[in-house]
């Protein structure tokens, strides 16, 4: 029997410790899991994802599946743009936004801002991050519960519906495949039951239905 693993990528500023509780509940789906951690701010996606690549080949197992939440999935875009050659398995992103972060440009163009995103923003959440170009089966999860610290940074001007931080739309892109939106706020994800099922549901068949 192949022995699958579901290695987890966290968001920025964050450390890991914030995908406890869907780890727990997607181990209690039957698979193996491990938390990968990176410098969000001192690294760009890139260079984590080179690092990524290192820690995923050092996995004793068959099939490795990737959960990535927001910047972590753009970390992921990274992998499989810049080290395609790993081993089977399925893929899912938490509210990561693809096709660029509207709160990532306000606080870009505030200027005194600019530390607080690091360099996330290099080749990351303003947009241009690689395209999904990978034949391996794809599902998004995206929040529609419009609120978070992203209405603070647009002052109010984040177009619905979004989940506080990422417009739903920003994670919209071709090679998707399957898209699930639900009323959770982009940290909110994280904890909530049914989108833990919806992860595992994935994982098992490449569809969150």
């Amino acid at each position: 029997m192949a022995r699958e693993t579901v290695v987890f990528l966290h968001g920025i500023w964050m450390v890991g410790a914030e995908m406890s509780l869907l780890r727990h509940r997607v181990e209690r789906c039957g698979f193996e899991t491990c938390q990968f951690r990176y410098q969000s701010l001192r690294k760009t996606p890139r260079e984590n994802a080179a690092a990524l690549n290192g820690f995923l080949h050092r996995i004793d197992a068959d099939i490795i599946h990737l959960v990535g939440h927001s910047l972590g999935g753009i970390v992921i875009l990274h992998l499989f743009r810049h080290f395609p050659d790993q081993k089977p398995g399925r893929v899912v992103m938490l509210g990561t936004p693809v096709q660029g972060s509207q709160v990532a440009d306000q606080v870009q163009d505030t200027g005194w801002m600019k530390p607080v995103l690091g360099r996330a923003t290099e080749q990351g959440l303003l947009g241009d991050a690689p395209r999904w170009e990978s034949t391996r089966e794809l599902g998004m999860i995206a929040g529609t519960k419009g609120f978070g610290v992203g209405l603070l940074l647009t002052r109010g001007r984040l177009p619905q519906p979004h989940d506080g931080t990422v417009r739903l739309e920003a994670t919209q892109t071709s090679g998707l495949t399957d898209h699930l939106a639900v009323p959770y706020t982009h940290s909110g994800m994280l904890f909530a039951r049914p989108v833990a099922q919806a992860v595992c549901q994935f994982l098992k068949t490449g569809q969150f239905t």
